[in-house]
């Protein structure tokens, strides 16, 4: 795995990413070779900006493929899908030509027989390389091979999940049992090499690129001299946690020990951390609440016209370090809705949302008035989710480390937000607590940046949304 905005990313799927970039730009040149017979193509391309005006619509294809998915769902389950996909995808660039047509930007637009042709070409090629990738290519690239040093439930975890997801580029070679003198235990779906008395023996037969140490008892039974020379010897050697965080993208609560997060080296936030990203959180939420202004407005007119009521709904919702703030959001339930209920969560097919709040919830504007809590400086544009104070109370009782997340300003997004879709259980909320952790451990401009741009996506597709 490549570590890209501080998310590992699969090298499978990097050298898809590249290898379609380098396909489309490659079927664009091809086609005006193809259809400029009367002008030189050599000076299309370079000196009248042809090459950048191919690089536009790469941009569009790949912006498609990104919006349906196909960078972390590869593996093809119908070809018909697939070249559907890639269809709606090249009809997406066709667009953005047209749009610049309209707006009479003719240097930005490539010439209409090059569009055509070299879209004729993407049509035909990109599934079929998709389909070569998927069968041949991704084999030949390998995968890390994974021995497994004991049997914890995140290492179960771990093995299922990449002997599901191939892509990801680890396989799992088998476990080593460290329960053998009480009978033994099983890794569903992975093969068992021995017992950890026999491991010096299991790594040099089994030659793994890695040991995934998950060992559920530890104490006076950890083959601390054989990994150590193992170690040294230039095998590497990894925690189950730190396995698990590498592919899943969250921290697993449940397993987690306090002495993993004291002495965690990368553990955020740090003040300079948090001191910049209250400064480009404040400059992004002016700029966006100028850009969205004219739509807040119709929100509002909307709202007021449709039902009684204020347009603006404010909460009690629990900031940084615990202090407690009001949140802006339009109102998109009925009033007094939690005037016999008390405080409870949202649920699918809330009968106390109003037809506009549907709207605006599944559009996410509901969530636009808090800009004005970024502005105010008690929110961030990224971070874990503000939650009510008659939530947070239970919660810190219930799930262990939920206090840990308040060391972050709240976001209007955030990891969890984009990873998990919205619940109204304890185990969802233990979910997005790992997420969160993940989030908190890795804070950076980068990983804000990712973020930010996966928003829009989720907000372009509706996904998620309550």
């Amino acid at each position: 795995m490549v570590r890209v905005f501080r998310v590992f990313v699969p090298t499978s799927v990097l050298a898809l990413l590249i290898s379609e970039v380098i396909l489309i730009f490659t079927c664009y040149v091809t086609a005006a070779f193809l259809v400029l017979p009367l002008v030189d193509p050599y000076v299309y391309l370079t000196s009248d900006g042809g090459l950048w005006r191919i690089a536009a619509v790469v941009a569009c294809v790949m912006f498609g493929l990104y919006l349906h998915d196909l960078y972390t769902r590869f593996r093809i389950e119908s070809r018909i899908v697939l070249f559907q996909q890639v269809c709606l995808v090249v009809g997406i660039a066709f667009l953005t030509q047209a749009l610049f047509t309209y707006i009479r930007r003719p240097e930005w637009t490539l010439p209409k027989w090059i569009m055509i042709t070299g879209s004729g070409m993407v049509l035909i090629l990109l599934p079929v390389w998709r389909i070569v990738y998927a069968n041949f290519v991704m084999k030949s690239i390998g995968s890390e091979r994974l021995l497994f040093l004991g049997t914890s439930p995140v290492s179960q975890q771990v093995a299922e999940y990449i002997t599901e997801h191939p892509e990801v580029g680890l396989s799992p070679i088998g476990y080593v049992d460290d329960n053998c003198e009480a009978g033994g235990s099983e890794m569903p779906g992975v093969p068992r090499v021995g017992c950890v008395t026999n491991l010096r023996e299991i790594v040099r037969q089994h030659k793994p690129d890695r040991i995934v140490v998950g060992m559920s008892e530890r104490r006076g039974r950890m083959p601390v001299g054989d990994l150590l020379d193992m170690r040294f010897a230039g095998t590497r050697i990894e925690e189950a946690l730190i396995t698990y965080e590498t592919t899943f993208g969250r921290v697993p609560v449940r397993e987690l020990r306090p002495a993993q997060l004291i002495f965690s080296a990368d553990l955020g936030p740090s003040d300079k951390k948090v001191f910049w990203q209250s400064i480009y959180s404040f400059a992004i939420a002016i700029i966006l609440t100028v850009i969205f202004s004219p739509l807040m407005l119709l929100v509002a007119i909307a709202i007021k016209l449709t039902s009684r009521g204020p347009v603006l709904y404010r909460q009690r919702r629990v900031g940084r370090n615990g202090d407690v703030f009001t949140l802006y959001k339009f109102r998109s339930m009925n009033v007094n809705a939690e005037a016999t209920t008390g405080a409870v969560w949202a649920t699918k097919s809330d009968p106390r949302i109003t037809p506009v709040g549907r709207l605006i919830r599944n559009l996410r504007l509901d969530e636009l008035p808090q800009f004005f809590n970024v502005v105010k400086g008690e929110m961030s544009i990224v971070g874990p989710r503000p939650e009510r104070p008659e939530f947070v109370d239970s919660l810190v009782e219930q799930v262990p480390y939920y206090r840990q997340r308040h060391c972050v300003k709240p976001g209007i997004t955030g990891w969890a937000q984009i990873n998990h879709k919205y619940g109204d259980t304890l185990d969802d909320t233990v979910r997005k607590l790992e997420f969160d952790l993940y989030y908190i451990k890795n804070l950076a401009p980068s990983l804000d940046a990712y973020i930010i741009f996966h928003t829009l996506k989720v907000m372009l597709l509706s996904r998620g949304a309550q």
